[in-house]
C-alpha cells in the first residue's frame, strides 16, 4: 500500500511518481491509500489519474481508498454529480468513471488558461 499526503495540485506529479518506483513487478494491484490528502485541484487529480493510468499499463490493478471529502467534492464538481459530499471514491475504482473525471478535468484546465496564441488587443 502506498500512502499520498498532503495537497495534491500541479507539484504532486513527482511525488506520485515516486509512488510507481516503489513497485517491485511482483504485485498484482496498487493501493493508494488518501487519507492524509488534505485538498485537491483539478491538476492534482490530473497527476492522480495519470498515475492510475500509468500503473494499469503496468498490469496493475488500482484501488483508491480513504477519500476525504474535499478531494470527493472536486470529483462530484468536476463530474457535475449535484450535491454536497457527493461519495465519489468507490466509483474511481471504474474505468468509464475515471475518463469521465479525466475529460472533465482537462475541459476545466483549458477553460481556465487563457489562449497564449490568439493576438493580444
Amino acid at each position: 500500500m502506498a500512502g499520498v499526503d498532503g495537497v495534491l495540485d500541479e507539484r504532486a506529479g513527482t511525488p506520485l511518481g515516486r509512488v510507481l518506483e516503489q513497485i517491485t513487478g511482483f504485485e498484482r494491484a496498487l493501493m493508494l491509500d488518501l487519507r492524509r490528502v488534505t485538498s485537491m485541484n483539478r491538476e492534482g487529480l490530473l497527476r492522480l489519474l495519470d498515475l492510475h493510468h500509468r500503473a494499469e499499463c503496468r498490469g496493475l490493478r488500482v484501488r483508491a481508498m480513504g477519500w476525504r471529502a474535499q478531494p470527493q467534492q472536486v470529483m462530484a464538481d468536476l463530474a457535475r454529480i449535484p450535491g454536497r459530499h457527493a461519495a465519489t471514491g468507490e466509483r474511481y475504482a471504474l474505468a468509464g468513471f475515471r475518463r469521465l473525471i479525466e475529460e472533465r478535468a482537462h475541459q476545466a484546465r483549458n477553460l481556465a488558461t487563457p489562449d497564449r496564441t490568439a493576438p493580444a488587443h
